[in-house]
């Protein structure tokens, strides 16, 4: 059997170390592949080296750990959040079978952890996409809102402003620095706003997100695409292009 191998994402060096260092007493036989100093790097290295755990600070620049759980698509690789957030989230991953641990990371409940995942690895168990989805809904900033949802966005083009209903958005995808939202007459715009604060204002019964970069409105969804590979993939009324799903948001397809 080949050795365990892990990964761990921490902005801050020295709580990494001290967490490989803990790691390091408690299972040696883990292989660290890479120790990532934000969650970009986390996201690159866990698609290039697939481990089968990572541990994934919350708070990172870049990506965030839960945006970086999001994008996951190797059916492998098991989370366990390292958090510093309030009782609230600590319930919903309690509530949705994930393992967490909160900073500063104690000895104890790491040797707990440590030998949940020796079990999960030994009988193949793993958390299932359904306990991620339902953990990172909860987590999501929308799961916090306490204003209305947003009704429209401004989308300013030289000097023109645009004002668009978001019932007319069939997308927004995140293209670097800029939001891309489409709209259903096949107009498409440049925003400012992140995805991860559209999310907060907008209605999550109306929007889904899919992926880490992509927000769909579900009151115009065609239709549903899986590959030969079984990946899962979406089609918008009026768009010839398919949208990928991550993994950690299938279930919320399979009611459809």
């Amino acid at each position: 059997m080949t050795a365990p191998t892990a990964l761990i994402a921490d902005d801050e060096p020295h709580l990494a170390q001290a967490l490989q260092r803990q790691l390091a007493t408690l299972w040696p036989e883990l292989a660290i592949v890479s120790v990532a100093r934000n969650g970009l790097e986390a996201a690159e290295a866990i698609e290039q080296r697939a481990p089968d755990i990572a541990f994934l600070d919350i708070q990172m620049p870049g990506l965030t750990g839960l945006e970086v759980a999001q994008g996951i698509e190797n059916g492998r690789t098991r989370v366990v959040f390292v958090t510093a957030f309030d009782e609230y989230a600590v319930q919903a991953f309690e509530q949705s079978a994930l393992d967490y641990l909160l900073k500063p990371v104690k000895a104890e409940r790491l040797a707990r952890t440590v030998e949940k995942i020796k079990a999960q690895l030994t009988s193949r168990v793993s958390n299932s996409d359904a306990a991620l989805a339902a953990a990172l809904q909860r987590l999501l900033p929308r799961a916090q809102k306490q204003t209305p949802p947003l009704r429209w966005i401004r989308a300013s083009v030289g000097e023109l402003t645009h004002q668009i209903d978001v019932r007319e958005v069939l997308y927004f995808e995140a293209d670097e620095k800029y939001t891309v939202l489409r709209t259903t007459s096949g107009a498409e715009h440049l925003i400012r706003t992140p995805i991860v604060e559209l999310i907060a204002q907008l209605d999550g019964e109306q929007f889904w997100q899919i992926h880490r970069s992509t927000v769909i409105n579900v009151e115009h969804l065609a239709g549903t695409r899986r590959d030969e590979t079984s990946r899962l993939f979406v089609r918008m009324k009026g768009v010839e292009r398919e949208l990928p799903v991550s993994r950690a948001y299938v279930p919320l397809f399979k009611a459809m």
